[in-house]
């Protein structure tokens, strides 16, 4: 099936005909089938479905981590799945930004140089790069912990790193897979209040995978994915 985007939005994601499958014969596993949506620019779309169910997957194949089988996907009008492998780091260099449960914050570095790690890549001035780290950590709620290390910090303060570092190429599109996976409750509906909040403040779309129903009540617009096909919900 296709979901419509907001018919207010130009859309910033077109995907039709995924599939994608893991292994072959009798023991392949179809992550992804036939799937076909877009998502207008602007919009928080949230990702939904159980374990299993081809979330990540989509996720990937959106943002160019991983390649379809067959089917297109369109991100800020690039065709995704023609681009090389360069291309591809141009994409999440310049276009695309990723949140994961997990943070992936470099240890030894502080939370200010792990959000300005891609300014280097882009060799960013100094004073430009700082100005923008500060802003940032502003935007998070974390402008009094820019020396702090990742192990200094709560679950929450890491993730809220982790999306100031997201955001600090101004990405056009974000995606955040399972963001609150790893936190409470309580911490978890602060870190997707503050997701809501950046994306508008950012002006950025958004595609989040998440269980949780207080993200689901804060998206735009709700996708749900079963065996590997997007449902009506």
């Amino acid at each position: 099936m296709t979901a419509a985007p907001s018919p207010a939005a130009a859309p910033m994601v077109v995907v039709r005909g995924v599939d994608r499958s893991y292994g072959s014969g009798p023991a392949a596993v179809h992550a992804l089938r036939g799937v076909s949506f877009d998502v207008g620019a602007g919009e928080l779309v949230a990702l939904v479905g159980r374990s299993g169910s081809g979330k990540t997957t989509l996720l990937n194949v959106v943002g160019g981590l991983d390649r379809p089988d067959s089917g297109t996907v369109q991100v800020a009008g690039t065709v995704v799945t023609d681009l090389d492998e360069d291309g591809l780091v141009g994409l999440r260099r310049d276009t695309v930004a990723y949140v994961f449960q997990t943070f992936g914050l470099v240890p030894v570095l502080s939370a200010a140089e792990n959000v300005g790690l891609p300014l280097r890549l882009r060799a960013l001035p100094v004073a430009d790069r700082e100005k923008r780290v500060q802003l940032l950590l502003e935007l998070v709620g974390l402008g009094q912990a820019a020396g702090q290390r990742p192990g200094e910090m709560s679950g929450g303060q890491q993730q809220r790193v982790a999306i100031a570092r997201a955001l600090a190429g101004s990405p056009q599109l974000l995606i955040a897979d399972e963001p609150t996976g790893q936190l409470d409750s309580e911490t978890g509906l602060a870190v997707m209040a503050l997701i809501r909040a950046v994306v508008e403040a950012e002006g950025m779309t958004a595609i989040v995978s998440t269980h949780d129903p207080v993200m689901i009540a804060l998206a735009d617009r709700v996708l749900y994915v079963l065996d590997g096909r997007l449902v009506e919900g």
